[in-house]
């Protein structure tokens, strides 16, 4: 079933308020809805966020989606037959373990705990990152708010002039910091207490291959896991959407679906018209394979420009992909028949796609003359880097060109050189990228996105994995193809990856170029005063670039620019 969204483009987007939280000097602040010595919540019309444990000492707010209970259900206290939400599981068992309640949690969470008796509160977020969490540090009195919007009104409008650099170089903002000066972001399994401001981490990420196992080992434990996880990520008794581009990953959480789901299994697939190669050979091939409700949605390239404004408002932070109008099209589709869908996001940064092959080739045939590790590094996200000494204004440059990269810690462990890379790609393509892509956006389309392939016993297995069954050389993922070989066609296993493919490209040489140019060329512009129009005029232009791949460094440009006017 093909179909176009006919829904009119919007720029401003309705998005839904969040709950927020004030801490710290709060005596002139009078219209919370739940208010104590140091802190006040704002919370949205019905909403279910907060919660008490038992004996009124906690107060938990955020939201809340755990796939394992049983560590936490011995210790739940409740009266009679009553529901019980996944935030009152945890406030529960905050007054038996403390902190270290986040340690049992298994699931998708961005939360806070407030201590009534000792007056601290805690910050935390899950381990793959798949909530978002985001706090300022301005003045006497801090917020709260799982998206930046929320926080809007409480922080000045200053660019954070490097995380502006690191958009630039990878399409979205790694680490810490946002694109709003003394507006932080929580990474994943972190927890921040005030008010000592007390950092750390209740759980990390790190290599531990621990045996020397066969393929077939690894193959087998990996889909005992992953039967595991897909049947936890259903929704009990209800229809199941599945976004399918007729990839291993995509496909893989396909077949896992349609084999345990009682109820209708959907599946949703995207292409951008007659001009341009498409992968609806291999997802139709799929979907008929595991006879799932197939569904395809055509984007003409008119409506990715006129849809780009609404999706950069629901993304909250920025994030150039190409993809992202697309991610919110598709999650609009399936709303009409899910309220779940399940996508196969995960399987590269885990399992060795095969965009980390430059770097490994980078790490065996590398000279001294070459570009060390971080340099290389940023190269390979193929944006922006090798461009910021002419894309930043002089002064710019000069003010972020010494400061840190978030990724040189764990470019320089010792782990395989492989599964630094694996790390790099979880921690930060994966959760400030990827997942908050994912997050936002299905929520935007009244959705609730999972990433099965990201959640953390996966993602800590795929540590324990040598590197020689995940990449090595042309052989990509072979441990995963092995874990579910008997599910597939043979034509999916075997296909070489080819990924998404965006014809930004075309958009930009015969659609967009002349709405491009008002946009970035304005001397009004929201990036005129840091980035070099003359540059983006050339970009336009397709000046002085024999191979013509200006497309994807002016939509993350576009994207930020729609963004930042988006000044809520």
């Amino acid at each position: 079933m093909s179909k176009i969204l006919s829904k009119p483009a919007s720029t401003n987007a309705d998005v839904v308020t969040t709950w927020r939280l004030a801490w710290g000097k709060i005596d002139t602040i009078t219209e919370a809805d739940w208010q104590d010595e140091q802190i006040a919540i704002f919370l949205p019309p019905s909403s279910t966020q907060l919660a008490f444990s038992p004996s009124g000492r906690f107060l938990a707010i955020g939201e809340v989606w755990l796939s394992e209970h049983k560590s936490l259900t011995q210790q739940r206290e409740t009266s009679g037959s009553l529901p019980v939400s996944d935030l009152q599981l945890i406030v529960t068992a905050w007054e038996h373990w403390g902190v270290d309640t986040l340690k049992r949690l298994v699931g998708m969470f961005g939360l806070v705990v407030w201590d009534r008796h000792k007056q601290q509160l805690y910050l935390a977020r899950d381990r793959s990152g798949k909530r978002t969490l985001y706090y300022t540090e301005n003045g006497t009195t801090n917020w709260v708010a799982p998206n930046l919007r929320s926080l809007a009104p409480y922080h000045n409008q200053e660019l954070d002039l490097v995380a502006l650099r690191d958009y630039l170089c990878c399409a979205f903002v790694p680490g810490k910091r946002t694109l709003w000066r003394q507006v932080w972001e929580l990474q994943p399994g972190n927890v921040l207490q005030l008010p000592e401001s007390r950092l750390g981490s209740y759980w990390q990420l790190q290599e531990e291959i621990r045996e020397t196992e066969e393929l077939s080992h690894h193959s087998h434990h990996l889909r005992t896991l992953l039967e595991q996880v897909v049947q936890e990520y259903l929704p009990p008794k209800e229809p199941v959407g599945v976004f399918l581009s007729g990839g291993l990953d995509s496909s893989s959480i396909t077949a896992l679906a349609t084999k345990f789901h009682s109820a209708p299994v959907h599946t949703y697939s995207i292409h951008f018209g007659s001009q341009c190669p498409n992968e609806l050979e291999f997802s139709s091939l799929v979907a008929q394979y595991c006879k799932t409700q197939h569904h395809v949605l055509e984007i003409p390239f008119r409506q990715m420009w006129e849809r780009l404004p609404e999706t950069m408002a629901y993304l909250d932070d920025p994030i150039g992909d190409p993809l992202t109008v697309p991610n919110l099209l598709i999650g609009q589709l399936a709303r009409e028949s899910v309220q779940v869908v399940l996508n196969g996001e995960g399987g590269d940064p885990c399992f060795g796609g095969p965009k980390n092959q430059p770097m490994l080739l980078h790490q065996l045939y590398g000279t001294a003359n070459q570009q060390d590790p971080l340099q290389a590094y940023l190269l390979a996200f193929k944006k922006c880097a090798s461009d910021l000494p002419q894309l930043l204004k002089p002064e710019i440059w000069a003010a972020v060109k010494q400061e840190e990269y978030p990724f040189s810690e764990d470019l320089e462990s010792t782990a395989s050189w492989l599964n630094r890379l694996m790390v790099l790609n979880i921690k930060f393509k994966g959760a400030d990228h990827i997942l908050t892509k994912v997050n936002n956006l299905t929520q935007a389309a009244g959705l609730q996105g999972r990433s099965p392939l990201f959640d953390q016993r996966i993602v800590e297995y795929s540590m324990q994995i040598p590197p020689e069954y995940k990449l090595s050389g042309a052989q990509e993922k072979a441990v995963l193809k092995q874990a579910v070989a008997d599910l597939l066609p043979g034509e999916i296993i075997h296909r070489p990856k080819s990924g998404m493919m965006v014809p930004v490209q075309l958009g930009f040489s015969q659609y967009w170029r002349r709405k491009a140019k008002a946009l970035l060329l304005n001397p009004k512009a929201a990036i005129a005063p840091y980035l070099n129009q003359s540059l983006i005029r050339n970009w336009l232009n397709y000046n002085g670039d024999p191979w013509q791949r200006y497309g994807v460094k002016l939509w993350l440009l576009v994207s930020l620019e729609i963004w930042l006017r988006c000044r809520w």
